[in-house]
């Protein structure tokens, strides 16, 4: 029995994000995915592992909380709130040990039980912002 798209975006989130599972990422999306990511289109799973590792590399305690599921046939759309914190180098910024949080909405489409296209919309410019915010900090030992 193949699961519903909201049943695999509940899950996408779980287990790939709150449980770091790379892993599952080949259990969830098709072999020729069509991911569509802030006006980059790619095909396959590689891209999707390269952004994994990469995000996984720059924050530790990843948490996704999926806010709405809106789903209808093989399509869900899932508005997401992220929260992580900045210890590694990613983004050619050293790492900041500020807690980010960041928004964005996923869509997907599902067939078979798997993901074959998903369009992703996140908020990288807040996140961004607030790890600069903590680089322009004055150090803690310093009072007003």
């Amino acid at each position: 029995m193949n699961q519903s798209a909201r049943e695999i975006g509940k899950l996408w989130f779980e287990v790939v994000w709150n449980r770091g599972r790379r892993d599952a990422i080949a259990e969830l999306l098709s072999p020729n995915v069509l991911l569509h990511d802030a006006g980059v289109d790619s095909v396959g799973i590689e891209p999707f592992l390269l952004f994994f590792d990469r995000m996984q590399d720059t924050f530790s305690d990843i948490h996704v909380d999926t806010e709405d599921i809106v789903a209808e046939h093989d399509k869900a759309a899932i508005r997401w709130i992220c929260r992580a914190k900045h210890t590694g180098y990613g983004f050619s910024i050293p790492p900041t040990g500020v807690e980010v949080s960041m928004t964005g909405i996923s869509i997907i489409q599902v067939e078979d039980g798997k993901v074959i296209e998903a369009w992703q919309n996140w908020d990288m410019l807040g996140m961004m912002e607030q790890i600069k915010k903590s680089l322009d900090a004055p150090p803690s030992y310093v009072t007003a």
